[in-house]
């Protein structure tokens, strides 16, 4: 009589488990069903740069799409512009790669050309854009990450700066603003010629590009392709990638007293419901010395969305509408009155319906 009760009780436990299994797989089919996704190419696919691909959508639940807009960004674009020509603001103009519309072939997508420049880790955002009537429109995206190499070979490497480059002259001044000085961080912009005859932008290291400084007391290499001024003199910059080099003589002369520079810090990741006031708070960045900051907030990932007081220690948005949970990535960078900048942070804020 137990046994038949430990029976009974086992294949009871099994069966609620195994529909518990099945129940949650459907669920979770019925999810990725229900969101906009971009089905083709795949995440993380190895991509030729100016070659051609298909780009297929699944369009999920959504109803009422009109087209999709497809963009093409570089890991290192900070500004997303969305813009069918080159009237926009921004420091990065991103024109349609494509538009998708019902009769295409595949629905919503179709022939999709790869940037003829692209290398490296890009990002490829498909923003479907949704009818409502009256209600005007409203918009869905979804993101991926892929990896693009040309075919062409690297003819040649160089630093597209004055060479040699002298730091600290009377007027020169960083990207914020701020004549050089000790403790500035910044990026010099290397480009290589292929033997297709394309030249393309290798400044990021996710490029293949590796960095060197033959005398680290005056210029210090840090991670990203970030530079930094630490002392006064000079040094010799090497620049290496797919066994090409170039060299850059870098003359510093700036005010040498003593300059830590500031630390970012954009908070904590976070998860909100579409339609609040989301605030991103970098109050928690810091300065060595103890100087007022300037903050310079902006959006690398996710479909474009309007920022407010993108200049000042807590910046803020209104979370849009979603059809699924999306993540948008926000980068704040400070600098100290003396002109240093930090390193930049990352928050991601995920949205949800």
């Amino acid at each position: 009589m137990r046994r038949e009760t430990l029976g009974v009780k086992r294949h009871t436990w099994v069966r609620t488990f195994c529909l518990s299994t099945v129940a949650s797989l459907l669920c979770l089919l019925s999810e990725q069903a229900q969101a906009f996704t971009i089905v083709e190419p795949a995440e993380g696919a190895k991509l030729t740069s100016g070659t051609t691909i298909t780009a297929r959508v699944d369009l999920g639940k959504d109803s009422g799409i009109v087209q999709v807009r497809y963009y093409w960004y570089s890991e290192q674009d900070d500004t997303l512009v969305e813009q069918e020509d080159a009237t926009a603001t921004g420091s990065i103009v991103a024109p349609v790669a494509l538009i998708g519309l019902s009769d295409h072939d595949p629905a919503f997508g179709g022939t999709l050309r790869i940037p003829k420049d692209g290398i490296g880790p890009m990002r490829l955002l498909a923003v479907a854009e949704i009818s409502r009537g009256r209600l005007g429109t409203r918009s869905v995206f979804d993101e991926i990450l892929v990896n693009v190499e040309p075919a062409a070979a690297l003819a040649t490497i160089e630093f597209e700066t004055d060479k040699p480059l002298q730091l600290g002259r009377t007027g020169q001044s960083s990207a914020f603003g701020h004549v050089d000085s000790m403790g500035k961080v910044f990026e010099l912009p290397v480009v290589g010629e292929f033997t297709d005859g394309v030249t393309r932008r290798i400044s990021s290291p996710a490029s293949g590009t590796a960095y060197q400084s033959s005398n680290p007391t005056v210029i210090r290499v840090l991670p990203h392709g970030l530079l930094q001024i630490v002392g006064n003199g000079k040094t010799v910059l090497t620049v290496t990638n797919r066994s090409k080099q170039a060299s850059l003589d870098v003359g510093v002369t700036v005010n040498d007293e003593p300059n830590e520079p500031p630390v970012a810090d954009a908070g904590a990741n976070k998860t909100v419901r579409a339609g609040t006031k989301v605030k991103l708070s970098g109050l928690n960045s810091r300065d060595a010395e103890g100087e007022a900051l300037y903050y310079a907030w902006s959006q690398v990932r996710g479909n474009k969305i309007a920022m407010l007081d993108v200049d000042n220690a807590e910046a803020s948005f209104l979370a849009p509408t979603v059809s699924e949970k999306r993540t948008y990535r926000f980068k704040l960078r400070v600098t100290d009155k003396k002109g240093a900048d930090s390193v930049p942070a990352f928050v991601d804020v995920t949205v949800e319906p």
